[in-house]
């Protein structure tokens, strides 16, 4: 198999990855936050913290790196505008876990606060949304692949 046609499968992969997890965190894990006893939630924040990242971190970085090599290596059939427009949906995942869902996190980890939790919970939506679409572009890549 060609070199960009194993960057763009393993992009993929881990863009399948991300929105299966964040649809389940949007949907199944962040409402349950405001379950938790106040007893138990510093604890359990900082360990959710803890844990997610060893899932998110490698993921989002793999799909970066992936992602800018398809810039220099676009698969056959694949219009370098739909590989700069996944490039983009990358850039507003990451801004707003940066400046949304990581201070929204800092503040819940001192113990449950109503307001960081719907903001939490409102923006994630921006990232469900933004690697939903990366999931249905890049898909649309192989797609095009395939079809070639």
């Amino acid at each position: 198999m060609n070199p960009p046609n194993s960057i763009l499968i393993v992009n993929l992969v881990v863009t399948m990855f991300m929105v299966g997890l964040i649809w389940m965190v949007q949907v199944v894990h962040y409402p349950l936050f405001d379950d938790l006893g106040e007893q138990d939630y510093v604890s359990y924040q900082q360990r959710h913290q803890l844990k997610i990242t060893y899932l998110v971190g490698p993921a989002m970085l793999l799909e970066l790196v992936t992602a800018l090599l398809m810039i220099w290596w676009p698969a056959e059939g694949v219009s370098i505008s739909l590989v700069y427009t996944g490039v983009g949906l990358i850039g507003v995942i990451w801004i707003s876990t940066a400046l949304v869902q990581v201070p929204c996190h800092e503040q819940l980890v001192k113990g449950f606060d109503l307001d960081a939790y719907r903001c939490l919970v409102k923006w994630n939506w921006v990232r469900t949304f933004a690697w939903t679409a990366r999931g249905a572009l890049v898909t649309w890549m192989l797609v095009r692949v395939l079809g070639d």
